[in-house]
């Protein structure tokens, strides 16, 4: 099976971005985002969009799926779905190589996993009849609807059981939507690794650098746009903890202290997702931090044409 795009995963604050723009200028490449919160317009320094890094030895690499949508909207996974798609053929209608790059664990597994589900809404009235029954009711009325697609539910859940019959029940009116088309990625993983004392220093030095330059006018700017802070508390971490501290709930030592805790949390999360989808099958080609570019370009001579 031939490659035909390059995926860069690697915990926050590993250099995702900074490899996948190297690369990119060395394999005639552009840069699709995967990540869930660099979508939205004005979350610029919270969210590490790092826009600077995307212009290589004077050349801009293009990118996409960043500065998409309004922050007050909500971007949903049906959403990144199809923006997905959108942005992989244009990069390879112009014969250039699509490197998709970020640590949004579901938006990496669009790139594996059918999600044409997600787009059926949700049915409140549906939820509202079924919240009475029982686990052994619920998976008995799923079962009748004889759905292979959902017979992989985790069946212990009573809420992803009511999700599963409330797709079967809108599947059963409107069977066209099981025809899904196949998906056109063939990617080839490149996980960046980081030592933990590394990674916790590394988050560290690059939140103070964010708060001495901005992070906290930028939330400030964002209120002012409009925005409110349950919106803040909703876009999690930086814009959640700066949103505390502006309300005087903590001190900017705390903020500190928390945010950089509250990181390193997410961070661990996100390595254990990676370890779930080498699980699941997929081969993550592991290189250091620090390796030299040189030699991640001989690795992928053999993948990739430029």
């Amino acid at each position: 099976m031939k490659n035909n795009c390059l995926v860069i995963i690697g915990p926050t604050a590993s250099g995702k971005t900074k490899l996948a723009c190297q690369l990119a200028y060395h394999l005639n490449g552009e840069i699709i985002s995967a990540d869930a919160r660099q979508v939205y317009k004005h979350l610029t320094i919270g969210t590490g969009k790092d826009l600077d890094e995307y212009i290589v030895n004077d050349k801009k690499i293009n990118y996409h799926l960043i500065d998409i949508a309004e922050p007050g909207d909500q971007f949903y996974l049906h959403d990144f779905v199809r923006e997905l798609k959108i942005a992989f053929n244009e990069v390879i209608s112009k014969n250039k190589l699509p490197i998709i790059c970020g640590g949004t664990g579901l938006y990496l597994d669009a790139l594996q996993k059918d999600f044409s589900f997600t787009q059926i809404k949700e049915n409140e009235i549906l939820r509202k009849e079924l919240e009475p029954f029982s686990k052994e009711e619920l998976q008995k009325k799923l079962k009748s609807f004889k759905i292979e697609k959902l017979d992989k539910v985790d069946l212990d859940s009573k809420k992803r059981l009511i999700r599963a019959i409330e797709i079967a029940s809108h599947l059963k009116n409107n069977e066209t939507e099981l025809i899904t088309t196949e998906l056109p990625y063939k990617p080839y993983y490149v996980g960046i690794t980081i030592a933990a004392e590394e990674r916790k220093e590394s988050i560290y030095k690059r939140l103070i650098h964010r708060l001495n330059n901005g992070l906290i006018e930028e939330v400030e700017g964002l209120l002012k746009k409009g925005m409110n802070h349950e919106r803040l508390q909703f876009l999690g971490l930086e814009y959640k903890f700066v949103s505390n501290y502006l309300q005087e709930k903590i001190s900017k030592e705390e903020l500190i202290i928390l945010l950089s805790t509250a990181i390193n949390q997410f961070s661990k999360r996100q390595m254990t997702w990676f370890r779930k989808m080498e699980k699941e099958g997929v081969k993550i080609n592991w290189v250091d931090r620090n390796a030299d570019i040189k030699k991640i370009l001989e690795e992928l001579d053999q993948k990739f044409d430029h």
